[in-house]
């Protein structure tokens, strides 16, 4: 078993060279060998290997006998996985993720939201009222607002019914924390309660033509907040 300095130091790792991979540090002279993370990194050749092989099962690095490691084409990243997309979306210099992510959950959030409509119970409606409560409550803390709005879409996830939906959890509050943190930047204010209300009492109505709906439009701003955003930083 690892210690807990040891599992550290291999995250540590991790989240450097992962950063590294997506900005594209390595694509000119090709990963570092073994034996150059431990003298670059000033890491132990366990923590490197570890740190290699988690990038390695995350899609990003390939080892061939004869052809050492290298940095695999973004078509085989594993873009589900939160530290994947985490890393793609701390990226400056393009909101390209950010509308890719968004699209994604254009297909999926809606559907998930008119599930929750057939399908909550008692204790997914609180849940998700809870979030909305949460991001009434803490307009003016930004940081609590936030969580309270990624609280409100994974409680409409889970309340689908559809484990896959739920499955995706991760993904979603990694991405959500990042994506909507930025489309609250660029509209100036924290999102809108009216539009994610509308959202809730479509599913305690057992609507679910409304809040397939209603959560659609909350996407479609966003989309459109991202389209109209050009970072100082775009290339």
């Amino acid at each position: 078993m690892r210690t807990q300095r040891g599992a550290s130091l291999t995250y540590g790792l991790l989240e450097t060279l992962g950063q590294s991979i997506v900005i594209g540090d390595f694509d000119r002279n090709g990963f570092p060998t073994e034996a150059e993370l431990c003298i670059r990194f000033g890491a132990s050749r366990t923590v490197a290997r570890e740190a290699v092989k988690m990038l390695t099962a995350k899609g990003l690095l390939s080892a061939r006998p004869r052809q050492g490691t290298k940095v695999e084409p973004i078509a085989h990243w594993n873009l589900l996985d939160p530290d994947v997309t985490r890393w793609l979306m701390e990226r400056q210099y393009s909101n390209k993720i950010y509308r890719e992510f968004t699209e994604v959950r254009l297909a999926i959030e809606p559907v998930a939201a008119a599930l929750a409509a057939q399908r909550a119970n008692k204790a997914d409606i609180r849940a998700i009222r809870d979030g909305l409560n949460g991001m009434r409550n803490e307009l003016h803390d930004h940081d609590a607002a936030l969580a309270a709005d990624i609280d409100f879409h994974v409680a409409i996830l889970k309340a689908s019914g559809n484990p896959f939906f739920l499955q995706l959890r991760a993904l979603i509050n990694t991405a959500l924390r990042i994506s909507i943190g930025l489309t609250n930047k660029i509209a100036g204010h924290t999102a809108s309660i009216p539009a994610h209300e509308a959202v809730l009492v479509a599913i305690e109505a057992g609507d679910a033509v409304g809040a397939e709906k209603a959560m659609r439009a909350i996407l479609l701003e966003s989309l459109e907040l991202l389209a109209s955003f050009q970072p100082e930083t775009a290339h």
